[in-house]
């Protein structure tokens, strides 16, 4: 996903997008979903969407230490549903990169939380090539998405080979959508409830695609309040340069500017 790296945003680091309007809950501080990428050592990020593992090892010690405990996108809404989401962080990674299961997945284990993983139905053991600057990076094959699959990761959909949809016809809108889920579902013999915007843009068609296609949860970054719910979900971009005071800060202001995610 090509990420904008300016500044100009109060939650520092994050794609330059749209502010959704929507008011916290009333009863107490609202669930939130953090939004990763790559998990490597690798130095160049122009697009600020990698994290080393030392680093998102000492993010989810700030979790655990605060209480809380990652997990997947449906567990938490599950939790929601049950109004027993309070300590619990939606952990999401974009895009499906290899470095996934070799990087990020023993760090997940290590501190007991749970994800879930937007992969790319038809770019399996691909490249991020969407990106024109930074390194390629490879992305999770047939074997590396069970492999996530059987740790208790979720599998969810970012389309078949990450376009925009807001710049989508109808038929390449609706492939990259319902195709998407039918295909990952084969692949991993279980149901496939979540979709996650490439770049985080949605409009009411692309919505309206993801709802025919039967997903459960649609996950974007800052969407319009027109657009905000279920199928447009918000989410805290995390990036490198977060460390514990800067993620209690970014915390913090999605909550006042809307990113929090509300009761239904």
């Amino acid at each position: 996903m090509v990420a904008d790296v300016s500044v100009s945003s109060p939650l520092d680091g994050e794609p330059d997008h749209e502010r959704a309007g929507r008011k916290g809950r009333k009863r107490g501080p609202a669930a939130w979903v953090a939004m990763y990428h790559s998990v490597s050592d690798h130095p160049e990020d122009p697009y600020n969407i990698t994290v080393t593992p030392a680093r998102l090892d000492r993010q989810l010690a700030w979790l655990r230490g605060r209480g809380l405990r990652g997990v997947s996108v449906r567990e938490l809404l599950a939790a929601r549903a049950r109004g027993r989401e309070r300590g619990l962080v939606g952990l999401t990674f974009d895009d499906g990169y290899a470095d996934f299961v070799t990087a990020a997945l023993p760090v997940l284990r290590r501190w007991d939380c749970g994800a879930t993983v937007f992969v790319l139905a038809r770019r399996l053991d691909g490249e991020n090539d969407w990106d024109p600057l930074g390194p390629r990076k490879r992305l999770l094959g047939a074997d590396g998405i069970r492999r996530a699959a059987a740790a208790g990761m979720e599998i969810a959909s970012h389309g078949l080979t990450h376009v925009d949809l807001t710049l989508a016809g109808p038929r390449e809108l609706d492939a990259e959508v319902s195709r998407s889920r039918a295909l990952l579902a084969e692949l991993i013999d279980a149901d496939v409830q979540g979709f996650s915007y490439p770049y985080g843009r949605v409009d009411a068609q692309a919505q309206a695609a993801v709802r025919r296609a039967g997903y459960g949860y649609a996950c974007a970054i800052a969407p319009h309040p027109a657009l905000a719910g279920d199928l447009a979900l918000p989410r805290v971009h995390i990036g490198q340069a977060d460390t514990a005071a800067r993620l209690e800060l970014k915390t913090r202001l999605a909550r006042l500017c809307g990113r929090g995610l509300e009761a239904p």
